[in-house]
């Protein structure tokens, strides 16, 4: 017996009821003409998300596995994605750079709802090599720049105020310094073995093709909503 639900709890589940999705046109998709590998529609469908004024499209989600075997997610960017795969980048000492250590396979997942598009990657994970990383880290802000030389990311925080310290000692190196390296800043490259694109449908008749490596040859199939 579970006890009765609270206002607040009530409230919540009122509001969230009451939520609606893709409240827009949403386009069509034929999979019959879709290309016979998925980077060329990836490209096409995030111009497309770009166009329609999403809000972030280079944003996903990062799934990987911790030492127990638990599962674990976080969103981050996408720096690239070409015939080697897609690219994302972080500290090996993070906790995600950890599990892939450890475990060198990931799924990654991009949700555009302006257009009502999903695509969720899977496959092995390798590391870029130190100068594809050092670039990669030059390439970014100096925001960024200094946000990679505070480090310790993941790491317990002691206090708000010593992240304060080390972060605008982080911008003033960052601003004197924009060649400095960070070690522990990694490229890495998701290799897709699937690459699934779903379009939804207002009517819930959701259209789902998905890739599947076979060697060196890519099978499409649809897939159930």
């Amino acid at each position: 017996m579970t006890d009765a639900p609270t206002a607040a709890q009530r409230t919540f589940r009122d509001l969230l009821h009451a939520q609606r999705v893709w409240d827009v046109e949403l386009p069509s998709f034929d999979p019959a003409a879709a290309p016979r590998a998925p980077l060329p529609l990836f490209h096409a469908w995030f111009a497309e998300a770009v166009a329609a004024g999403q809000a972030e499209p280079h944003t996903m989600t990062l799934a990987t596995v911790d030492a127990d075997g638990h599962p674990d997610v976080r969103t981050l960017m996408l720096h690239d994605a070409d015939g080697r795969g897609w690219h994302f980048a972080t500290h090996a000492t993070s906790a995600k750079g950890r599990q892939l250590a450890a475990r060198p396979y990931a799924a990654l997942g991009f949700y555009w709802p302006a257009q009502g598009r999903q695509v969720r990657v899977r496959g092995p994970v390798t590391v870029c090599t130190p100068a594809e990383s050092r670039a990669d880290l030059h390439a970014r802000s100096t925001g960024a720049l200094a946000s990679a030389l505070v480090g310790h990311q993941s790491e317990v925080l002691g206090s708000y105020e010593a992240l304060g310290r080390a972060s605008d000692a982080a911008w003033e190196r960052a601003q004197a310094e924009p060649a400095a390296d960070v070690a522990s800043w990694t490229r890495y490259v998701v290799e897709p073995h699937e690459v699934e694109f779903f379009q939804g449908d207002a009517r819930r008749r959701h259209i789902r093709l998905r890739y599947r490596r076979d060697g060196g040859v890519w099978e499409r199939e649809l897939l159930w909503p």
